[in-house]
């Protein structure tokens, strides 16, 4: 840090102004020649990855294939390499990688490890195989391949001892059970708190799996998808919007309607799709964290009785057919979308497949687009 001096009045007045130039010029030239190396002693990063949308983690990395994971600025994670030495970083937590025997308590996290065929690296999860959409991670829990060891608020401690789990990978939700996270550390499972769900932009939730690219030995891998799902993405996300209004929205048995909110993450892939996310405004308590609200019949009517295009969320309350859905609330009868026959579903892997961001985008855009293609569509089918 270059040092500065300062002369108040007293001095100046004592000492010739030519003594202070000649001195300010030496502690100039020692500032110049001194080292460009970090107060704290750490090794300085090779580079850094290079992050497209994703906010809430940064790679720094080092020579001998090392790299700084920084998550939400305060986490700091040393993924090393096996066989080769730890830069000099202070307040970060060891790993050695590629890692092995991992409890992926959060969901969302379980699915950049099956696109990136790393599956074999998660023993534990939290989900049981019954909630899982994923038939991949189902399978792998039929065979004991992984194991079920109880909500991620109470595991099975004794399990993940005997068998040697080195790192916890948890959501948020955590944070609503200290106890939990601080009994995994005191027995020296360290715990990942990842927050993917916290990005702005829909697509730097999916840019995650490139740090479980770096946990599991697939980076590579990593950047390879998420070059082919941004790449595939271009050309929708610069075409202009196609004007027409959409609403994403499921009915409850008790009679309400769930909504996204308007900006949460879903809203917002509709609008690079192309839509625009109806209902538009919406009286919601601004400390209210959840990523829906559930209105009342009328108040749905009044703000997406015209909208071009209804998706239907199946995720919890499934439908078969649009028949079945007019039964639940016959007001639905007189919607736009319902009388012109753009009424569409989606199904439960729209919200377990994480890394299919891509993918649905690319869905809600033919969609909106019109015309679309029901057999080369992924996540979504018309409601008949």
């Amino acid at each position: 840090m270059r040092q500065k001096t300062k002369i108040d009045s007293m001095t100046g007045n004592r000492f010739p102004a030519l003594f202070f130039a000649v001195l300010l010029l030496f502690f100039n030239g020692c500032a110049q020649s001194a080292p460009e190396e970090p107060v704290s002693g750490e090794t300085v990063p090779a580079g850094h990855m290079d992050l497209q949308y994703a906010k809430q983690f940064s790679v720094d990395y080092y020579a001998g294939g090392a790299a700084l994971v920084t998550i939400a600025g305060e986490e700091r994670w040393l993924l090393v390499p096996e066989g080769t030495e730890p830069p000099q970083i202070a307040d970060a937590t060891v790993l050695r990688t590629p890692m092995e025997h991992l409890y992926v308590a959060s969901s969302g996290a379980m699915d950049p490890f099956r696109c990136l065929d790393a599956l074999d690296a998660v023993r534990f999860t939290s989900t049981t195989e019954a909630d899982w959409s994923l038939a991949e991670v189902r399978d792998a829990i039929a065979s004991e391949r992984m194991l079920y060891i109880g909500k991620y608020r109470a595991p099975d401690y004794e399990v993940l001892l005997s068998e040697g789990c080195p790192l916890a990978v948890e959501n948020t939700m955590i944070f609503h059970n200290p106890a939990t996270k601080e009994q995994l550390e005191a027995l020296g499972i360290p715990v990942m708190v990842e927050r993917s769900s916290y990005e702005e932009h829909p697509l730097g939730r999916m840019e995650w799996i490139r740090l479980y690219g770096l946990l599991c030995g697939r980076a590579d891998e990593a950047e390879a998808f998420f070059k082919a799902q941004t790449e595939a993405l271009a050309q929708i996300l610069t075409a202009e919007n196609t004007g027409k209004t959409v609403a994403f929205f499921s009915l409850s048995p008790n009679g309400y309607v769930n909504v996204r909110r308007p900006g949460d993450y879903l809203s917002k892939m509709l609008a690079l799709a192309g839509g625009i996310y109806v209902p538009a405004e919406l009286e919601t308590d601004e400390n209210d964290a959840r990523s829906t609200v559930n209105l009342q019949m009328e108040a749905f009517y009044a703000g997406a009785k015209d909208s071009d295009v209804l998706i239907y969320n199946a995720n919890i309350y499934p439908v078969d057919s649009l028949d079945q859905l007019l039964e639940q609330n016959a007001l639905l009868a007189d919607f736009k979308a319902v009388r012109e026959g753009e009424v569409w579903c989606a199904g439960e892997n729209v919200f377990q497949e994480t890394t299919a961001v891509g993918g649905m985008i690319a869905d809600f855009h033919a969609v909106l687009r019109g015309g679309a293609d029901e057999s080369e569509l992924t996540y979504l089918h018309r409601l008949r």
